[in-house]
């Protein structure tokens, strides 16, 4: 498959390089029918200068773009669930499977499957199951044979080299963290292309994929002039030890390793044995050369001693590991290496002030002006304790000290403190947030702000969000532009800009931001969840379910309610037949859920075997105007044209995934991603959901941000692109990381 060409879809374009053109101008257009055509049924269109090269091209590469096409929409995964027309539910209950278990420990009368068990008479209907109905485990796979029942073609732009650079670049300048889909097209392209020069690279999480690609290619040397602090180093040696971009702590990954792997069913639980095989994966093992390479590293940082061993001091515990791994106290005793030699002898006597101490020692002693005169001297860190220290101090001196710094201060997180100043400040607001490798979680609201009154809380949120618009407003003005008009696509306003969203899911289809909603075309829709592909037959159970909330109660279905009001369930798979995958779905009537009063349904997968949710899961939803079938023969419902989202999962660490909510009122399905624990979908808390919900409402939206540039800069909104000298479309906010070049400052 084309890695380049797959990085293009995501963007919702097809890359076609110069080389793949026939120079001799021969044109090939039976071939690009064929092609086009073929794409119809995988749900694409493509645009006019998109047609006019697939026309030029060689049916060499037009093969080639329609095998990555196929390996991304699943066209050769085994999508046979285990009910053949599962549409018609099977009749079967809770007794039937008690007979069944009772059948198979007396060994009495019945049908015996190849998996051993013995299906008595009257029980469960045979004839429509592809596998067994008592244990989950399918024996029949089919090939897909669904295609073209999507109402609304996708519809695909060229990508030349040059917008495959112009990608690359953006990437490398995004001033918000990747995600997982932006950070897995960064190393396709570092793969592919040579690294731009005089590109300033914008988060740290972005440099760790340079670094490698100079450590990769023997070149480590290269990498020097990246390293900034020695906590650049420790990211990059724990991101190559564990694939995590964040300094997760290794309690914390043991931690939720175990928590994987309990089980309900206390034989089953492999919490102990995961917890010690996590703890040896975890230890640190060397060779001279990488040594010898971390060692130069941090001998060549152009940073004072002290300053160095602060930025040291938060991870001691995991520098001590790391140094004695490393052997680093050797190699300071060597010629050339007397900068660490310093370094190790200030670090372990513990001969440098650290300077959060200091803020805490005076803050703890209500000293405000030399807790102010410290915060000032890192403004990014004192715009994330701002809030607090507002409480804590008095909101008008702490915003008068901010306002002197508030110029330094990244505009990601200027942004992030008008958007949650309004929730933060209330009373009576719970707040969900995400600890480093952890799960979403509920916080309640800061116990202080009981010693204010609401005028007082009123007050703070304005002098808040009036700071942070005037410096908005400021630094947009301080930036010179020629043009008179704007033009701002209206579905920008209902998409949010990914301040804050670090998601762990890749998108391989082309990608959405967390928070975009989907319209619903059709009176259904239809979940899918598929695993195991590439991975030998063995018990491997992944659920797939939806929770339907009513104004008074919830409705669960999951593989203990196959069919509940407007919902049903293709069944229960607990194992994977060999290589191919196997799938599970859930079909949702409006219609009915409207009807029954329902207001929103949440989608969920989980790992009910012991561990995590296995990789390269994929799961979405389909949807269309017209009726979507389901193969009687196979049960197969997979369709790629009616495919409208879909995620490919790849964190280690998530138990269970919400990955879309569905609003009956409205029609629209919001995408966003938030891991929980526990080993059944019940576990998930719904009010984390709504919390989740309320905070990406609360965020500020792509087109609110253009509407403060264009007042900023006097420009007019025009209700056309055609009219407009800037022009803002659904197809520029594709991508993200270009959307964050709006972050000024």
């Amino acid at each position: 498959m084309n890695d380049l060409l797959k990085v293009s879809l995501r963007q919702k374009a097809v890359f076609i390089p110069i080389g793949a053109m026939q120079n001799d101008g021969k044109m090939f257009v039976e071939d690009a029918s064929v092609l086009v055509a073929n794409l119809a049924k995988l749900g694409y269109g493509v645009s006019e200068p998109l047609l006019k090269n697939l026309n030029r091209i060689h049916p060499d590469y037009q093969k080639e773009i329609w095998s990555t096409f196929r390996n991304v929409m699943g066209v050769n995964k085994n999508w046979t669930p285990l009910v053949k027309g599962w549409d018609t539910p099977t009749g079967e209950s809770y007794i039937d499977h008690v007979i069944t278990f009772l059948t198979n420990v007396f060994q009495t009368n019945g049908v015996r499957l190849p998996c051993g068990h013995i299906i008595p008479e009257n029980t469960f209907p045979l004839e429509r199951y592809n596998g067994c109905p008592f244990c989950g485990t399918p024996f029949q796979s089919g090939k897909l044979r669904l295609y073209g029942q999507g109402s609304k073609l996708k519809v695909l732009d060229l990508w030349s080299e040059k917008d495959t650079e112009d990608f690359f670049i953006s990437l490398l300048g995004s001033k918000t963290a990747l995600d997982a889909t932006q950070t897995d097209s960064l190393r396709i392209l570092l793969d592919h292309l040579p690294l731009p020069s005089g590109v300033n690279i914008g988060m740290k999480e972005t440099l760790m994929s340079v670094i490698d690609l100079f450590v990769a290619a023997g070149e480590p040397a290269k990498a020097q002039p990246l390293f900034t602090s020695p906590a650049d180093v420790l990211r990059y040696l724990w991101y190559k030890h564990t694939g995590f971009l964040q300094v997760i702590e290794p309690k914390t990954i043991i931690r939720r390793t175990a928590r994987n792997n309990a089980h309900i069913f206390r034989p089953a639980d492999q919490s102990l044995a995961a917890r010690y095989k996590t703890a040896a994966g975890l230890k640190l093992k060397y060779n001279r050369a990488q040594c010898l390479m971390v060692a130069s590293w941090l001998n060549g940082i152009d940073m004072d001693v002290e300053k160095m061993c602060e930025t040291m001091h938060p991870k001691r515990n995991m520098w001590v590991r790391f140094i004695r791994a490393l052997r680093l106290a050797e190699y300071s005793k060597r010629p050339g290496f007397e900068r660490l030699h310093i370094l190790m002898d200030t670090f372990y006597n513990e001969m440098y002030e650290v300077w959060q101490g200091r803020v805490n020692y005076y803050r703890l002693r209500a000293d405000a002006n030399r807790t102010m005169e410290l915060l000032k001297q890192r403004p990014g860190l004192f715009a994330r304790s701002l809030f607090a220290n507002m409480l804590w101090f008095g909101w008008e001196d702490t915003i008068i000290a901010f306002s002197e710094v508030i110029d330094k201060v990244p505009a990601r997180l200027v942004f992030t403190l008008n958007m949650y100043a309004e929730s933060y400040f209330d009373k009576g607001s719970q707040r969900i947030v995400k600890p480093l490798g952890g799960i979403a979680r509920k916080i309640p609201a800061n116990r202080m702000l009981e010693m204010y009154n609401d005028v007082e809380l009123d007050a703070m949120k304005s002098a808040v969000a009036g700071l942070c618009e005037q410096v908005t407003e400021r630094r947009f003005t301080a930036i010179a532009n020629e043009n008179c008009t704007m033009y701002i696509d209206p579905a920008l306003f209902g998409i949010p800009v990914a301040i804050g969203d670090r998601s762990d899911t890749v998108q391989d289809m082309p990608s959405a931001l967390q928070g975009t909603r989907f319209e619903v075309e059709g009176d259904r829709v239809r979940l899918f969840m598929h695993w195991g592909a590439g991975l030998p037959a063995q018990p491997l159970d992944m659920d797939l379910s939806c929770l339907v909330a009513y104004k008074n109660r919830v409705e669960m279905c999951s593989f203990s309610s196959l069919a509940i009001t407007g919902c049903k369930h293709s069944g229960d798979i607990r194992s994977i037949p060999n290589k191919i995958g196997t799938a599970e779905y859930i079909e949702l009537d409006l219609p009915i859920l409207q009807k029954a009063g329902a207001q929103y349904v949440t989608f969920i997968c989980n790992a009910y075997s012991c561990g995590s949710i296995t990789p390269n899961m994929t799961v979405g939803w389909m949807n269309s105007r017209f009726p979507m079938k389901v193969s009687e023969r196979t049960g197969v419902a997979y369709d790629p044209s009616c495919v409208q989202h879909q995620v490919r999962v790849v964190n280690s660490l998530s138990k269970g995934l919400v990955f879309g909510v569905l609003r009956i009122a409205t029609r629209e399905i919001v995408w966003l991603e938030m891991s929980f624990g526990g080993q059944v979908a019940q576990n998930l808390s719904l009010e984390n959901v709504e919390l989740l919900l309320k905070k990406l409402e609360s965020k500020l939206s792509i087109g609110q941000l253009l509407r403060s540039k264009a007042k900023a800069q006097g420009l007019q909104l025009v209700d056309s692109v055609g009219a407009a000298d800037e022009a803002y479309t659904m197809q520029w906010a594709q991508n993200a990381a270009a959307v964050t070049q709006l972050l000024v400052g």
